[in-house]
């Protein structure tokens, strides 16, 4: 390890905290340069976040997070920052990841809480604090399943199959931008919630690449997270108990039918990204983990693409050029009962 760089965190955790006589522990780290460590003084714990200057821009991590912060949302505090240095030192959210407590008696409250908690954040202005989720940007998410997973299939797709995915790939994306547009969290799902001692609302990590788009994004990456999977009809269920959270601005000329049908178009849009996502971190990363998930991403596509018509020909392309040699590769999903 960069001793020079121990002795730098020493110095200036000494110097914010007013003492020396603290624990230092460093956590297993994730796929940045980043790391984290939990610092211990008496009986208070904090988070280190050590990003090299040099490797990572912390900037907008600390912008993103004053902004949350100052608007009621629930992110850690920053307690001091040294953005020269790289060293964040933020309130510490503990362990409990939401994901390691659900399960078919507690979901339904802790959903609750978390939609109760998109609405709030949906409801700051974020124009001009955050990017646009645009059309270029919706469009090259969806090309990598042409980029990646396709060419991992050995599939090629004929002129009149590559129009076919271009048109589809527009409808999805015009659909996303139809809806109102709103902060975006982007990774709102169970394993960047989490579950703070003492307190009801749910600690949100992971914003950093927050933006402006539609107001069903965060919806479905929490209730069709591409790691943990519900019944159909409890997470239609689910859909309904924030759309009546929503504010009646959105619900303007959108009924509760419409707007099923922006979230599953939305739903499908991240599907189809993710599907790309996980063959280019395998391929291009080596990184292995997440082949395991394909085929539950791809069965929500099958599955919730069945009622729009205006899919069904890219799906009919799916289904017979694409499936049999997406499960000849990374298997099937059974359903469980």
């Amino acid at each position: 390890m960069n001793t020079q760089r121990e002795q730098l965190i020493q110095t200036w955790i000494t110097s914010v905290l007013g003492s020396d006589q603290f624990e230092t522990h460093f956590l297993a780290g994730d796929a940045s340069f980043r790391r984290y460590a939990r610092i211990k003084l008496n009986n208070k714990t904090f988070m280190l976040m050590d990003a090299p200057p040099e490797k990572e821009d912390c900037g907008p991590f600390v912008t993103i997070d004053e902004f949350f912060d100052a608007h009621g949302v629930r992110v850690p505090h920053i307690i001091a920052k040294d953005l020269q240095q790289g060293f964040l030192l933020l309130e510490d959210f503990g362990d409990v990841l939401l994901s390691t407590l659900l399960n078919e008696q507690t979901v339904d409250d802790y959903y609750a809480q978390s939609f109760k908690q998109l609405i709030q954040l949906q409801s700051i202005a974020g124009e001009g604090h955050f990017p646009d989720y645009s059309y270029e940007k919706l469009i090259s998410e969806m090309e990598l399943l042409t980029d990646w997973m396709l060419p991992s299939l050995q599939i090629q797709p004929t002129a009149e199959e590559s129009a076919l995915i271009k048109r589809t790939f527009a409808i999805l994306a015009n659909a996303a931008l139809a809806q109102p547009q709103v902060i975006v969290h982007r990774d709102f799902h169970s394993r960047n919630l989490m579950k703070i001692a003492g307190e009801t609302e749910l600690g949100v990590i992971d914003f950093q690449d927050a933006v402006i788009g539609a107001d069903t994004y965060d919806l479905i990456s929490i209730t069709r997270d591409a790691y943990v999977q519900w019944n159909a009809d409890r997470v239609y269920h689910w859909f309904k108990t924030f759309y009546d959270l929503l504010p009646e601005s959105a619900k303007q000329e959108r009924d509760f039918e419409q707007f099923k049908k922006d979230a599953d178009l939305m739903a499908i849009q991240r599907h189809i990204k993710i599907l790309g996502i996980f063959v280019r971190l395998f391929e291009r990363d080596g990184k292995s983990g997440y082949l395991k998930d394909l085929p539950r991403v791809m069965w929500y596509l099958l599955e919730e693409s069945q009622p729009y018509a205006e899919l069904q020909p890219f799906m009919q392309f799916i289904r017979e050029k694409v499936m049999p040699a997406f499960e000849a590769k990374y298997g099937r999903y059974e359903v469980a009962a």
